[in-house]
């Protein structure tokens, strides 16, 4: 498959160093890059004929953590926000299952997007080393939600490949702890979780391209009204080679390390 042929090449000129400094610009501004539109009508068909072939496939699982992704501190109450508890529940289909011929291994794998990639998030990316963590389908169906929370990651990546009818929102908030200086936010965080303080939402129509930095801005996906499924492809990096998740993530997450 020719790779050009899978994005709207004239609205997102991925090769153009002008629109790349565009998109970077944008990102660092708000932490969040939203190209709509990005994948063309055919393969944003194509894929999601493809999510609804391999729904059979998806490990569902449901946990329970904290927004900041840690264990519990036990010097703290159960009711303080470090250790309020979240619930996250969705289903995945991992890397090794997706097909061959699917045109998000031939995005995914491409050189040039890659390049745009490292230049928009101005670091190194490199797929994983394990055999699931690297392109993943995400479902998330009635009642299903991503709990608040930081990521562990610098940046996240993903496709929106079915938007639902109601609910499912991705809602956030930039800037509300600043992990590198060790400041928590524990206050804004325990105030937009308990809605004293309103996040925003980050709209995105299917076909719909996404970076996000969420590491210290607070979101969430809100639960799923409908039952037109949420469907997102998260496309994973990490910023050094020879990397994988860990077994226990692997396990929670898919339902095997291999």
């Amino acid at each position: 498959m020719n790779p050009e042929k899978i994005f709207n090449q004239h609205q997102h000129p991925i090769q153009d160093a002008r629109y790349t400094q565009y998109c970077k610009a944008q990102l660092d501004s708000i932490g969040a890059l939203v190209m709509e539109n990005f994948l063309s009508v055919d393969t944003l068909e194509s894929l999601q004929n493809e999510a609804r072939e391999v729904r059979p496939l998806a490990y569902f699982c449901s946990q329970n953590h904290n927004a900041y992704l840690l264990d519990s501190d036990h010097s703290l109450p159960d009711e303080h926000i470090r250790n309020l508890e979240q619930q996250s529940d969705k289903g995945c289909v991992p890397h090794d299952q997706i097909p061959d011929n699917s045109p998000l291994r031939t995005l995914y794998e491409w050189s040039e997007f890659r390049v745009f990639l490292e230049s928009v998030l101005d670091v190194p990316v490199f797929p994983y080393a394990d055999t699931l963590s690297s392109i993943n389908i995400n479902y998330y169906e009635r009642g299903q939600q991503l709990g608040w929370h930081y990521d562990n990651a610098s940046f996240a990546i993903t496709l929106m490949v079915q938007a639902p009818e109601e609910g499912g929102e991705f809602e956030y908030l930039e800037k509300v702890r600043n992990k590198e200086a060790g400041e928590q936010g524990y206050a804004d965080t325990e105030a937009v979780i308990k809605g004293s303080l309103q996040p925003k939402t980050l709209a995105m129509g299917d076909g719909a391209l996404v970076l996000f930095r969420g590491r210290n801005s607070l979101h969430r996906v809100a639960p799923v009204i409908s039952d037109h499924a949420r469907i997102l492809v998260t496309l994973n990096f990490n910023t050094e080679a020879g990397i994988m998740l860990s077994e226990l993530v692997r396990t929670t997450f898919f339902g095997r390390i291999v």
